[in-house]
């Protein structure tokens, strides 16, 4: 997987300056879209957009120093509509308008090509297993939230203080397949995963029932789940888990992401910051 995503870095330098096609960047990488967006994210820690818009933003600058074309034939060659588009995404990366760069020859920032590689660390082993699961429901309540990488949801944490204890009472009677209990559900995540993109986020259950008064459903169709558990302080081992699931399950595995919910199931330690998870991830097999 990491010769292909390196294929599909040069793929990208050969056409900075041309209409960049994300379908053909996924043909490169012998993978879909959507995974392709989602192993770029994790591995590179940027989108794969924002990787592109600052690869050509680099390669931008150093013609604007350069000197040899004026700034719109170079805005045009890195597909800006018009001078003034151009100058706006030159400052936001740069700090500094291409003609002021161009007249005092100040220093710019440089986005520096990726390239992947596999560290072998060795030093503790990832407990998982896949299942195929029929259709069934996420019955609970749901709220639009930004995401978080690192640290604390305060979205997430002030939404979940305002649920009725009551009706999370009548919701755990309602569970009859795993994940068992109340559970936090992630879906419609933006593709890039860029931090504050939005998503739907739900607290209840996992069951084949209808959803009661007051709740909303989430139907999720049959498919291949990918679950994986661990254990650590909350919630720092459960985005520690995510991310090693895609730099490092991911890439030694003959799995792919797919489209669906993220269902996440925690059993906190009374008195302690410590967790118990089990994060459910949709999946399929890549193609041979």
């Amino acid at each position: 997987m990491l010769e292909r995503l390196n294929q599909t870095l040069e793929h990208i330098e050969h056409r900075l300056d041309r209409s960049i096609d994300v379908v053909e960047l996924a043909r490169v990488a012998a993978t879909t879209e959507y995974h392709l967006r989602r192993m770029f994210s994790a591995l590179a820690g940027m989108p794969l957009s924002e990787y592109i818009r600052r690869r050509r933003l680099t390669v931008a600058g150093a013609e604007v120093l350069g000197g040899r074309e004026s700034l719109l034939e170079i805005a045009v060659r890195y597909g800006y509509g018009s001078g003034e588009a151009f100058a706006r995404a030159f400052r936001a990366m740069h700090g500094i308008g291409p003609g002021e760069a161009r007249r005092t020859g100040s220093a710019l920032v440089s986005q520096p090509r990726l390239a992947f590689r596999l560290t072998v660390e060795g030093s503790s082993s990832m407990r998982y297993r896949v299942v195929d699961r029929p259709d069934f429901n996420v019955v609970g309540l749901k709220a639009r939230v930004p995401l978080v990488h690192r640290g604390p949801n305060q979205a997430i944490m002030d939404f979940a203080r305002g649920i009725d204890q009551r009706l999370l009472g009548r919701l755990e009677r309602l569970p009859d397949q795993e994940p068992r209990g109340i559970v936090s559900v992630c879906d419609d995540l933006d593709p890039s995963r860029a931090e504050g993109t939005e998503l739907d986020y739900y607290q209840g259950v996992v069951t084949s029932a209808s959803a009661p008064e007051g709740t909303t459903a989430l139907a999720v169709p049959a498919g291949t789940w990918a679950v994986f558990t661990t254990s650590g302080p909350a919630p720092e081992a459960i985005q520690e888990l995510w991310r090693d699931v895609f730099t490092q399950w991911f890439p030694s595995n003959p799995y792919r992401s797919r489209p669906g919910p993220e269902i996440l199931r925690t059993l906190m330690s009374p008195g302690t910051t410590e967790a118990e998870a089990e994060l459910w991830l949709p999946v399929e097999r890549e193609q041979a």
